[in-house]
């Protein structure tokens, strides 16, 4: 039995990985996929001091109260930034990071260095009414619809976890300065329907840990655990 801890992007919340959890669990692993501070369950306690570091606090107090070890720590899109600095402080209860369709940092990076569109966001959120929400991105044609989710249900779905998200969060970089963090393995998975504008970090060929890349792709938009769960199962069971 393996430990799946399936972590969030921005703006949603543990509930997006409700098609997921099930399967993995069917297989005879725990999997665990909570919502961080102020998603979810934990919408109400959202606010301007809500930053990247709240979040991996919140990682790594889940992993410590549980009494996690060899877990497979999975990040989604923002939470890519998450896993690696929970990696950092906990390098001995995690097997391996699985970057989903994420942002992969260096040390000392914030979102807005890894992914520079994201400072736009940065801007209008200065420059709104609350100084530090930003709201979630906006539903764009198909094939990328909402967060890469283009059946209407779906769609509909997915409006009820989103939240806003808190402009530190973008703003906070992360720590990767424990030499352990480097021999964790490592495991890319790209979902290839994306808009132009939005780069994607080439995968060095060699990972830290000195083996090569591991980079596999889903033909589906940015919430594949959504779209294709049953998929992106199998992807993670290999993993397991």
């Amino acid at each position: 039995m393996s430990t799946y801890l399936l972590v969030h992007g921005a703006w949603h919340s543990g509930q997006c990985w409700e098609r997921v959890t099930p399967l993995l669990a069917s297989a005879g692993h725990r999997v665990l996929a909570p919502s961080l501070t102020g998603y979810g369950d934990k919408r109400h306690l959202l606010g301007p001091e809500t930053g990247l570091d709240t979040h991996v606090d919140d990682v790594v107090r889940l992993i410590a109260e549980e009494d996690l070890t060899e877990v497979v720590l999975v990040g989604h899109s923002y939470a890519g930034l998450v896993i690696s600095s929970v990696a950092n402080q906990l390098p001995d209860r995690i097997a391996r990071l699985v970057y989903l369709d994420a942002m992969v940092p260096e040390d000392g990076e914030s979102a807005a260095d890894v992914q520079p569109a994201t400072r736009a966001l940065i801007d209008l959120a200065a420059t709104s009414d609350s100084g530090w929400r930003v709201p979630p991105l906006p539903e764009m044609e198909p094939p990328f619809g909402l967060f890469g989710v283009t059946d209407p249900a779906d769609v509909a779905w997915l409006r009820t976890m989103l939240s806003d998200q808190p402009v530190r969060c973008l703003q906070q970089p992360v720590r990767l300065d424990n030499p352990a963090v480097r021999t964790i393995p490592r495991t890319h998975i790209h979902c290839t329907v994306k808009p132009e504008g939005i780069p994607r970090r080439p995968v060095p060929a060699i990972q830290p840990d000195g083996t090569p890349a591991q980079v596999w792709e889903l033909p589906t938009g940015h919430d594949c655990m959504i779209t294709m769960p049953v998929e992106l199962t199998e992807l993670l069971l290999k993993l397991g």
